[in-house]
């Protein structure tokens, strides 16, 4: 009996408390919410009050991050409503900003939750929208990214094939750009639109530093699977999004270099991101592998196993 009446009591305490916020909130809201004309129409306090003044249930499910593939100007009450991080929460994570490279194509709610789940204001980010995205699509992630000082397009698209050298070449425009900017990132770590973090940004930039300025490129010499995808040519289909490989065989590697193959995914120094864009060898490698199967999945690790660069493997 006494559960009950504690229950009683604490339901009769939560409805006076909403209403109290109700009408809290809707003096306020044409104040605070019109003002900011927050694109968010309304928030789930409001939503509860409606809903609570309508006798309906008041339990509700809403994703707070869910925004319209439509024309919006950004407010800072979405950066402030959706919890963004506006100050770096430590010296250490300050001293050590990161690169980020999102390469999209689909599920822009997902690209909204990675985003805001590894954003960090003294970080830098380039977003790579594949080429082939309707209008709409590219319009709301432009919309998106300008709400962020350090967030950025990519300078270049492609019309990103998977598999196919487009593939990388995002990775490598998006890298270009990055080094262009006035944040000295340490690491450059590249991802799709639908990963997502299972570290917070203070453990990542702890892992990286335990390896002293080297590669995060894990990969091995070809398996015998893996060997068609450099010893063939193939062909990107971009109207059908797909790599054709033929029976015309490839010369060899540029520079005598020896082929690995290892994860597409990797954390890169800023000194290796410039190397890839500068040195002959890697130039050469890069163009050689214009028509190879994934190029991406021995492009970094490869150079990475050059003589003279540093290696790790994870």
């Amino acid at each position: 009996m006494t559960f009950y009446f504690h229950l009683f009591i604490f339901v009769i305490t939560l409805g006076v408390v909403l209403l109290f916020l109700c009408q809290f909130s809707q003096f306020n809201g044409q104040n605070n919410l019109h003002r900011l004309q927050f694109s968010h129409s309304a928030t789930l306090l409001q939503i509860a009050c409606d809903r609570l003044t309508k006798q309906e249930n008041s339990f509700i499910w809403v994703n707070s991050l869910t925004m319209p593939l439509k024309r919006m100007k950004c407010m800072e009450a979405y950066v402030i409503q959706n919890h963004y991080i506006t100050a770096p929460l430590s010296t250490e994570e300050a001293d050590f900003p990161l690169a980020y490279i999102i390469v999209l194509h689909k599920e822009f709610d997902t690209f909204e939750r990675l985003f805001r789940a590894i954003y960090m204001p003294q970080n830098i980010y380039c977003i790579h929208v594949d080429e082939k995205t309707s209008a709409d699509y590219l319009q709301a992630v432009d919309d998106f990214v300008n709400c962020f000082p350090n967030a950025f397009l990519a300078s270049k698209m492609e019309p990103v094939v998977y598999a196919g050298i487009s593939r990388l070449q995002a990775d490598m425009n998006c890298m270009k750009d990055l080094l262009k900017s006035e944040v000295q990132w340490k690491y450059v770590i590249n991802t799709c639109g639908q990963d997502f973090p299972l570290k917070t940004n203070k453990e990542i930039v702890q892992h990286l530093k335990k390896f002293n300025g080297k590669n995060i490129t894990p990969g091995v010499l070809p398996p015998n699977h893996a060997i068609p995808r450099t010893k063939y040519v193939h062909r990107e289909d971009i109207v059908h999004s797909y790599v054709l490989r033929t029976n015309i065989l490839k010369p060899p590697p540029p520079h005598n270099i020896t082929i690995y193959f290892g994860s597409a995914y990797v954390a890169l120094t800023r000194e290796f991101t410039k190397f890839i864009l500068q040195d002959q060898r890697a130039l050469d490698l890069l163009t050689w592998s214009k028509d190879t199967y994934s190029p991406d999945e021995h492009y970094w690790v490869t150079l990475n196993r050059i003589p003279g660069m540093c290696i790790v493997i994870v």
